[in-house]
């Protein structure tokens, strides 16, 4: 609302078209840094968001009447406060220096001021760009996502802040100095990996303040693997333990089967314990019949595995090699070793 509109009062609506008629340079007339020493005003003037600025004009005894004005906004004049925003205030006017203070600066406070003077009945001005730095924000982030190994996965990462900030995308979960993937708003990852998932983080940086860090969980889905199973021998009349361990997002479910019946804890004298991504069969007093090959098979909703594994007793074939014949061929291969050595020497 203009000032005339804000007063209600012809003849205050009078004074203020001549205050800017006084105050303003004729149109098509460069603003100028005076022209002579004064009005002389400070350089650009930088400031946060939220903090307060202050525009300085340095004047001399020749002056009669002083104003500071935001383009065409009449903010001061003299003591007299024209502006309705109470964040303006001001702080100084004497002889040598006429200063206004903006409190709680907004980017809508950007811009062009003018300091003007009238001495000799006639104006002069100089002019003052404020400029509002504001730290950076991060505005909207992906979500947390999970897929399936081999989709292709996008992350945005929209961030604010004056200068315009940098956004950057890293992988928290690889070693360090390998973790910068994109310099971008965007993050795209096609047929993404097992081992690309985990958290990426967003770091929306200006150098106005600290930078605004958001992060994004990505989990990888794929089929089981079984990465440890192992023959296992023990003499009768011991404990036995089969253990079978596999790799799932989700985690595997495991199954115990000795040829093509299905094992159960409680039954025949042997528990199953499925913890994370291991499970054991263990037999608590072995017998004959125990001995045998042992299938652990291993699911999830993506796919399922299984390996098969021996329980054996002592003097047993494992691999075509039971441990006595493994022991004589060591001697064999010893004492051609050593036949060989004396001969030559």
């Amino acid at each position: 609302m203009g000032v005339c509109g804000y007063l209600f009062l012809p003849w205050k609506c009078l004074v203020v078209v001549s205050l800017r008629l006084l105050f303003l340079v004729p149109t098509g007339v460069p603003v100028r840094s005076g022209d002579a020493t004064f009005p002389k005003a400070m350089d650009n003037v930088t400031v946060r968001q939220g903090e307060s600025a202050t525009l300085r004009c340095t004047i001399d005894d020749r002056v009669t009447r002083v104003a500071w004005l935001n383009r065409s906004t009449i903010l001061y004049a003299g003591n007299d406060k024209w502006s309705i925003d109470p964040r303006v205030i001001i702080l100084v006017n004497t002889p040598t220096q006429y200063s206004i203070m903006i409190q709680n600066v907004d980017v809508y406070d950007e811009g062009p001021y003018t300091c003007s003077v009238q001495t000799d009945n006639h104006p002069k001005t100089s002019r003052v760009h404020l400029i509002v730095q504001v730290p950076p924000q991060i505005m909207n982030i992906s979500s947390d996502i999970t897929v399936n190994e081999g989709s292709s996965v996008t992350l945005l990462c929209l961030a604010i802040g004056r200068p315009e900030p940098t956004v950057t995308w890293r992988h928290l979960s690889v070693k360090e100095g390998q973790g910068f993937v994109s310099e971008d708003e965007y993050l795209e990852i096609s047929d993404i990996k097992r081992d690309q998932s985990g958290e990426y983080e967003c770091s929306a940086l200006n150098d106005v303040a600290a930078p605004d860090v958001r992060k994004v969980k990505i989990t990888v889905n794929y089929p089981p693997y079984i990465s440890k199973a192992k023959n296992t021998g023990v003499s009768v009349g011991q404990k036995g333990i089969l253990s079978c361990e596999a790799s799932a997002v989700p985690m595997a479910e495991f199954q115990w089967f000795k040829e093509d019946t299905r094992l159960a804890t409680g039954l025949d004298g042997v528990r199953i314990e499925n913890k994370g991504r291991m499970s054991t069969l263990t037999f608590f007093n072995v017998s004959e019949k125990d001995y045998g090959n042992y299938t652990c098979v291993a699911t999830n909703k993506l796919g399922n595995t299984n390996a098969s594994i021996t329980l054996y007793g002592p003097g047993a074939v494992i691999d075509g090699v039971n441990s006595a014949s493994r022991a004589l061929a060591c001697l064999w291969l010893s004492g051609t070793f050593f036949a060989h050595f004396f001969i030559k020497f």
